[in-house]
């Protein structure tokens, strides 16, 4: 695939116009602690939450090569992060920046007053000047501010190894009645069809959720239902969940032993066929790399137009910071096109840059494949706690793992996510 362009990248991002937003404390949060130098130089932090071995790594090397002042890193297991992520905000010594992601959750900490307003770094010269109108529109508050620094973005897709599918005489299925049969076809065989973490990452559960909305019911209908404007108890999330039911017998009985990483090892060894995942699987797969695939999950409903998930990832800043030059004059560093493809690759993960100036033709065929579905599909979603809230995700982890263990409880499952639900959207 030849370089990306700009209007390629607009034609991704359209999708994303509409779309809702995406540890106990290790000692007290480190702060910046610059002295309000205007020229950008000074002393300030970087709190991230990357804290598997690649990204951690790239990251840890990007930092590294900074020239544009000192910047301490400190990084934090992701699950104790997202539980922290409020406290480190609203401490009096917050960190000058911050990973995270854009849609509601950075809007709603936008709306306490906790990020820095980095607007001009959109306008004129500034890093993201010449970024898409739907990334601004999603990196920006209920004030118009901006207030996040997007930097990669990545796909959800059925993952696989060719090779296995090979040994195992299968192909890749068109329709849902194909992918129910392959599911069929691999248990007879002894293979677990499909791998799914939820363990201490519950959250997992969501995707197959997600994308099951996505084909029954469209992503407009997904948008609003985590918007509050329709019920969990609906008939179009039961219709949902009847989808949903047909998937569990295939499910592998450990999953709920498993976090989303220890999910890939009985992928790689051939225990199971298939995960519905994101493209930072890629980050996991030490081995036979050259043979990773995917697919969209099947149509169901032909008359919903396609969708399909692609989280966006980046920075916000403390709107406490201490040194506000110096804070913008990183998150420009790391918004630049050499950075986010140093990045990408040094973290061998698929996803992809956020800036039209990267040379996405040097990435991996798996990435070129992603790119495509995204620039294909009519719609694009972020993910659950992404297009809703974090504290609507809780409620969603509760309902879907009761679900997954018993499936036939569905109607009081529904009715207790409503309520549980009904709490979030009321408070």
């Amino acid at each position: 695939m030849a370089t990306q362009t700009h209007v390629t990248r607009r034609t991704f991002l359209a999708g994303a116009l509409a779309i809702g937003g995406v540890a106990a404390l290790a000692g007290c949060v480190t702060g910046g602690s610059g002295g309000g130098s205007s020229s950008g130089s000074g002393a300030i932090t970087l709190q991230s939450s990357l804290s598997d071995p690649a990204p951690k790594a790239a990251l840890t090397k990007l930092v590294g090569e900074y020239k544009g002042g000192k910047v301490t890193l400190n990084t934090v297991a992701i699950e104790q992060f997202r539980a922290q992520l409020s406290t480190y905000l609203s401490s009096n010594n917050p960190p000058d920046v911050l990973t995270w992601y854009a849609g509601s959750v950075a809007r709603d900490y936008a709306s306490k007053g906790y990020l820095l307003d980095i607007s001009d770094l959109w306008e004129g010269d500034g890093a993201a000047a010449h970024y898409s109108k739907a990334l601004k529109t999603l990196s920006t508050d209920d004030k118009g501010r901006q207030i996040f620094m997007p930097t990669n973005y990545y796909w959800w897709g059925v993952f696989y190894f060719k090779d296995a599918f090979q040994k195992w005489g299968v192909k890749v299925p068109t329709t849902w009645d194909d992918f129910i049969a392959l599911c069929d076809k691999l248990k007879s065989m002894g293979v677990n069809p499909l791998a799914n973490g939820i363990g201490s990452t519950a959250w997992m559960a969501s995707g197959w959720f997600d994308i099951l909305d996505l084909r029954v019911n469209g992503a407009q209908f997904h948008r609003e239902l985590l918007a509050g404007k329709h019920s969990f108890d609906s008939a179009e999330v039961k219709k949902v969940m009847k989808y949903y039911a047909q998937l569990v017998p295939y499910f592998d009985p450990d999953m709920t032993s498993f976090a989303w990483q220890d999910a890939v090892t009985p992928l790689v060894q051939g225990k199971d066929a298939m995960y519905l995942t994101g493209a930072f699987i890629s980050q996991n797969i030490t081995s036979n790399a050259d043979n990773l695939d995917f697919f969209s999950v099947p149509v169901i409903d032909k008359s919903i137009p396609t969708a399909e998930e692609a989280p966006t990832d980046g920075y916000f800043a403390s709107s406490k910071t201490k040194n506000k030059a110096a804070t913008k004059k990183f998150l420009s560093y790391l918004a630049s096109s050499k950075s986010q493809q140093e990045f990408i690759e040094a973290s061998k993960s698929s996803n992809l840059p956020t800036s039209p100036d990267v040379d996405t033709s040097k990435f991996s065929p798996l990435v070129q494949k992603g790119l495509k579905m995204l620039n294909d599909t009519k719609e694009i979603t972020q993910f659950f706690n992404r297009d809703s809230s974090d504290a609507l995700q809780t409620t969603a982890d509760t309902a879907l793992t009761k679900f997954l263990a018993n499936p036939g409880d569905v109607d009081q499952i529904l009715k207790d996510w409503q309520a549980a639900a009904q709490k979030v959207w009321n408070s």
